[in-house]
This record gives structure tokens, sequence and C-alpha cells, in this order.
């Protein structure tokens, strides 16, 4: 790469920054971010608070900060309204699944963080379905299904990915993904 080229990159680099920064704050400018280079975008309706995000997260391998708050806002404890870190690896494992199932539709979603007294309350009201240790807790974990695509799909391309543990709830119309070890339920 020649040394204009290179200047170039820095300078549109720089300049995207500036707009994610704007991004996470400017509804108008979202959808110039999303027409980025590299710009990774995820969709949410959250099932139980009515709320709708539509957000780019990342751009190259920027992760931005405002938007990440915004994710951890949104996929608050729905019980208690607490807000925990959820893992970026987390939003890198719900796009890469989109993406191999090769769909724009928004994750509906059930769970996402969970303190420890709504996960407590929760295992012993749910016979058992909720683990004592729930990544959930840690912002590590995600239970979501998306529209118009089986679950049986959204579970095989999530383990595909070899990238946590997947869980496959068809009676309950979720799929549990985390960013623990690679296993499967």
């Amino acid at each position: 790469m020649t040394s204009p080229q290179r200047h170039s990159r820095r300078l549109f680099l720089s300049r995207a920054a500036r707009l994610a920064l704007a991004g996470a704050a400017l509804p108008a400018v979202r959808p110039a971010l999303a027409s980025l280079p590299n710009a990774r975008l995820l969709d949410f309706d959250h099932t139980h608070t009515g709320e709708r995000l539509s957000i780019v997260y990342a751009v190259g391998d920027h992760l931005l900060p405002d938007a990440l708050g915004a994710l951890n806002r949104f996929l608050r404890d729905h019980y208690s309204g607490a807000v925990g870190h959820i893992d970026p690896q987390l939003f890198e494992l719900l796009y890469r699944t989109r993406q191999e199932l090769g769909t724009d539709q928004p994750f509906q979603v059930i769970s996402g963080y969970r303190c420890a007294t709504t996960n407590a309350r929760l295992r012993n009201t749910r016979g058992g379905g909720v683990a004592r240790q729930s990544l959930h807790m840690e912002g590590r974990a995600i239970d979501v299904r998306l529209p118009g695509v089986p679950l049986a799909d959204l579970r095989d391309a999530a383990l595909s990915l070899q990238s946590g543990g997947v869980g496959f709830y068809p009676r309950d119309r979720f799929v549990h993904l985390d960013t623990g070890r690679v296993r499967a339920w």
C-alpha cells in the first residue's frame, strides 16, 4: 500500500470512528454508520419490554463504547431493571449466527442479563431449568429466536460456529447462546 493510500485509510477510519461515536446518540447518523465498510449491525426486539434496538456495535476491529452501553441497557434484567456488562463476544456470536443463516431479521430477545436474585428466583420457580451458575449472570448468555427461521436452523447455525454453548428449547421457543465452553444440550 502506498503512503497516500495509507493516509486516506487512516483519515477514513478516523472519520468513521467519530461518526460511530455520534451515531450512538444521534438516530440520523445510524444509517451512515451502517453503510460503512466492515460495520457490524444487530437488530433486536425484546419480547418482555416491547423495546426495539437497531445498532452498529463495531466498525472493523473497533467496538463502539456508546453502542455497547446501549446494548447493556437494552439487555438488562427485565425483572429487576439491573444493567450488567454484556460480553462483546456475545454480539459477535449473534452477528455471525445471523450471517450464517443469511437473514436480517431482528433477534427476538427472551432473556439477556440476569442479576443473581432474579436467577435464584427463576431457578426456584422453573423446575430446575435455570442453572445455578448461569452465564446470564455474567452477561455471557442470551435466549433468542429469529422470526421466519426454524429454531432447529438457528440452533444448527450457532452450533456450526463452535463459539460457545448452545441450548435448544423448542417447547419454550428459544435457543440459548453463550460464550462459555463449546457444548450443546
